[in-house]
């Protein structure tokens, strides 16, 4: 696949300099540094030693005293609270966190996830059915119910308060909750906006425990759950979630929970960054919820003994393994029904329906879209007598707005710039594929169609040493707005061989007339192989990570792209 290399530029000399000076480092890592927004010597401070000091006062959060006084009130009533959570990642880790904290001092709670199947995502009628019909007078929904104004009508009809946990953009109308805590909300003077559904809901607990002279220790056990969240919903880690994930990569890689603990010893690997979390802890979270049932990873997550949790843990990574053979079947489907039609080549969106897909794994198989074909994609399968579908978008196109667009011809969507749920009729689909392509070819400039590389920096293979590896490796944690550093190194040439390995992943060893060699993998290039081996200096931009082989450590090289010199365009 084409690939637009960009190189990114910082014109604030002054802060490099600055930093230069003030913390002693060299002009590759001051323009790292100010190209992440931090300009200052406490800016660095802040970034590079997260404090949990740094977090934000929960009050701030608009309606929060509200949500407060009614829990309060709840509990000195003894009324029966249902805490109420989304079926994904972020959802379950939500109700594990606020059920496990309040179950310490009310003991009539219960928790509740929706069937993705048979009510679909968010507060739903049938749930508050089940909280009317078991006597909970108060629901604290997570992850969910920013736009859930008809549920919430029917609700207070019944006598039943929410207090509504959300982190979705919100609708041009609230709901008529007791309390709406969302820091996307217009009227919400909350510093940071980007916290996942499960930081909203330690947000929560937070206020609480602050309310109620509950010491701060005694929250911060909760802190594994929020980094799974934060890593698992794709949020920015940047200002108050750089500091939640970073205590909370601490938690899980040092004294997990149970749940975790029992999820971390199946997958086999002892030290967890984020990138492991959304490749080995969230799927197999998510795949009791496409598979089976969502409860079972609550389940999983408030064990109170290694027992329990190594039980669930089992069940859970079966439906994983289930989830494993659906993704690969349905994918592969998708991607004939799409070679397969010439009316593909030169559209600029994907939406592709197909009764009998499963459910749980259509927003799996909309991200291999993506990847595969570059461009906003949508997947749609049969689901209660209605079309269920999961959109993923390319960088920088917002497709909740696209999708906005096409509001007329859907029964509900909901979700963030770059994913999004949606429901419609069976009989809208062909005006949905043609209003979707033309919203977007209307919209979207024609570069953000070829995926993008974005360099930081330009630097030798000399530059390469002990002090700028250990400084990057003090950026992390990785994630959205921090991603790992992508450099650029010009006119390298091949030293030894080069071969493929794997699943077409290029392995290499290059060098610079003054440097040390370097050994090199690229994951799915195996394309270039017989570029490096002409002989000819080719360009390479790359991260640099550690590479541990039988417990012997080195650095490598990520390769992420690789050019001809020759073909260079600057």
């Amino acid at each position: 696949m084409q690939k637009r290399w960009v190189e990114q530029e910082v014109t604030n000399q002054k802060a490099i300099q600055d930093l230069m000076q003030s913390l002693q480092v060299d002009e590759v890592l001051a323009t790292l540094l100010v190209g992440r927004g931090i300009t200052t010597f406490e800016d660095a401070r802040c970034f590079f030693r997260p404090d949990l000091c740094h977090l934000h006062d929960p009050f701030l959060m608009a309606d929060m005293e509200k949500a407060i006084l009614r829990i309060e009130k709840a509990i000195l009533a003894e009324e029966k609270i249902l805490i109420y959570g989304d079926y994904d990642v972020d959802g379950t880790t939500s109700v594990a966190l606020v059920y496990s904290f309040f179950r310490k001092y009310h003991k009539h709670l219960d928790y509740y996830i929706p069937d993705r199947y048979k009510e679909g995502y968010g507060i739903s009628f049938q749930g508050i059915d089940y909280a009317a019909e078991h006597g909970y007078s108060l629901i604290i929904a997570l992850d969910c119910g920013i736009k859930s104004v008809d549920k919430i009508d029917y609700a207070n009809t019944l006598k039943i308060d929410f207090v509504i946990c959300d982190h979705h953009t919100p609708g041009s109308i609230l709901p008529d909750a007791i309390a709406v805590l969302d820091p996307k909300r217009a009227d919400c003077d909350y510093p940071f906006k980007e916290l996942s559904g499960c930081g909203i809901g330690f947000k929560l607990v937070q206020a609480y425990a602050q309310k109620n002279d509950i010491p701060f220790e005694e929250i911060c056990c909760y802190l594994d759950l929020v980094a799974v969240s934060i890593a698992s919903d794709i949020v920015p880690i940047t200002g108050e979630n750089r500091v939640l994930a970073w205590y909370g990569l601490k938690k899980l890689n040092e004294s997990p929970c149970n749940g975790l603990a029992a999820l971390i010893e199946i997958s086999g690997k002892k030290q967890y960054t984020i990138s492991d979390v959304v490749f080995m802890i969230g799927p197999r979270i998510n795949a009791a919820g496409r598979i089976d049932d969502a409860k079972h990873s609550v389940s999983l997550l408030i064990a109170d003994d290694d027992v329990a949790a190594k039980s669930q843990s089992l069940i859970i990574n079966l439906k994983n393994s289930e989830r494993k053979e659906f993704d690969s079947s349905i994918t592969e489907q998708a991607l004939a029904m799409l070679d397969n039609d010439p009316t593909q080549l030169n559209r600029k969106t994907t939406v592709v329906y197909d009764e009998n897909w499963h459910k749980g794994v259509i927003g799996i198989v909309a991200s291999r879209l993506t990847e595969k074909y570059y461009r906003p994609t949508i997947v749609l399968t049969k689901s209660n007598g209605h079309a269920a579908g999961s959109a993923r978008s390319v960088l920088g196109f917002d497709l909740y707005e696209a999708l906005s667009s096409c509001s007329d011809l859907l029964e509900q969507f909901g979700g963030h710039k770059y994913a999004a749920g949606l429901t419609i009729k069976p009989e809208n689909i062909p005006a949905l594929q043609q209003r979707f392509e033309d919203v977007v070819s209307q919209t979207i400039p024609a570069e953000l169609l070829i995926q993008e590389i974005s360099i930081d920096a330009t630097i030798k293979l000399k530059d390469i040493n002990g002090k700028l590896f250990r400084i990057l490796n003090q950026f992390a944690p990785f994630g959205p707005m921090n991603l790992a550093p992508i450099f650029l190194t010009k006119n390298v040439k091949l030293n030894g061989n080069a071969s493929i390995v794997g699943n077409n992943h290029l392995k290499l060893c290059i060098c610079e007339e003054d440097s040390p060699a370097f050994e090199c993998i690229g994951f799915n290039l195996g394309e270039h192989l017989s570029l490096v081996q002409r002989g000819q200096p080719f360009d390479i931009c790359y991260t640099i990570e550690e590479n541990v082989w039988k417990e012997k450590r080195s650095v490598q090289l990520n390769v992420k792209g690789i050019r001809s010199s020759a073909d260079r365009t600057k």
